[in-house]
Formats: C-alpha cells, sequence, structure tokens
C-alpha cells in the first residue's frame, strides 16, 4: 500500500487509513470487522492490517476495543449503568472477552475500576478525567493499585 517511490500514493493511502480510523472513532459502537472496515476502501482484509498497524502502531481491531474501552470507562466513571450495560452500550456483544479486553488495557477489571475511578475523578472536570484514565496497553499498565493517579 504504502509506496516510498510515489509520494502521491503514499498520501492517498494515508487517508485511505485515516478513513478507516475515522469511521472505528465514529461507529466504534456497531458491529464492525477488519473484513467490512477493509471493504469500505476497496482493501483486503490482511493489506489492511498490515498498512494500518504501520501508520497507528496497532491493528485495525486493537484499535477499536481501545475505543470502545476508553468509552466504556467514560461510561463506568458515571456511575449510573452495570457494568453489562456498558459492555453492551460500547458494541460488545460478550461480557467475558469485554472484561478480559477491559483488564488487559487498564489493569482492573471493570468493576474495581467502576468503583475506584468515580471516587477518584470525582472532582475532575469530565475533559480531565478522560484525558487521565485514557486506556493503556497492558505492556504498559501498572502491575497492581489504582487506575487513576
Amino acid at each position: 500500500m504504502t509506496s516510498r517511490l510515489d509520494p502521491a500514493r503514499h498520501l492517498r493511502d494515508l487517508v485511505l487509513l485515516r478513513r478507516v480510523r475515522d469511521r472505528i472513532d465514529r461507529e466504534y459502537a456497531q458491529p464492525l470487522d477488519v473484513e467490512a472496515l477493509a471493504r469500505g476502501v476497496n482493501l483486503s482484509a490482511g493489506h489492511l492490517s498490515r498498512e494500518f498497524r504501520k501508520a497507528y502502531g496497532e491493528s485495525p481491531y486493537g484499535y477499536l476495543m481501545t475505543r470502545r474501552i476508553e468509552r466504556a470507562m467514560a461510561l463506568l466513571r458515571r456511575g449510573d449503568l452495570s457494568v453489562t450495560e456498558v459492555c453492551f452500550a460500547v458494541g460488545c456483544a460478550s461480557l467475558g472477552t469485554f472484561s478480559t479486553r477491559f483488564t488487559e488495557l487498564v489493569g482492573v477489571p471493570p468493576s474495581v475500576y467502576r468503583r475506584q475511578a468515580s471516587d477518584a475523578t470525582a472532582e475532575l472536570p469530565s475533559c480531565v478525567a478522560k484525558q487521565v484514565t485514557r486506556p493503556i496497553r497492558n505492556r504498559e499498565a501498572p502491575a497492581a493499585g489504582p487506575p487513576v493517579a
């Protein structure tokens, strides 16, 4: 997809990748898969995955799940929805998969996060709370302790 020999093609390819990323950002709660995302920009799923990872450092599916978990964190901080309701609200079809992925990205299970984060961010403006509680990859997550500083 990206060609170092043709700068115009490289820019066109980056536009396609940005469209995919923007679609994920807009439609994170919808049923999305890599094949559907690739069809939307006329690429094969494998090619899209490779080029997306090169451009953004993670696969389209990884990016989608990060957006879903990020939104789930905001909903859990509000405290008015159960973990199951949050799971389905962000587009996850399986509570087990949601909980596993949430724990991998955040470092604690969603139920623990809900208890800790609602107290820890109660005094912060929502824009600040979102920034300081942004999900991170498991290899970067703290081994123990609360999810917020």
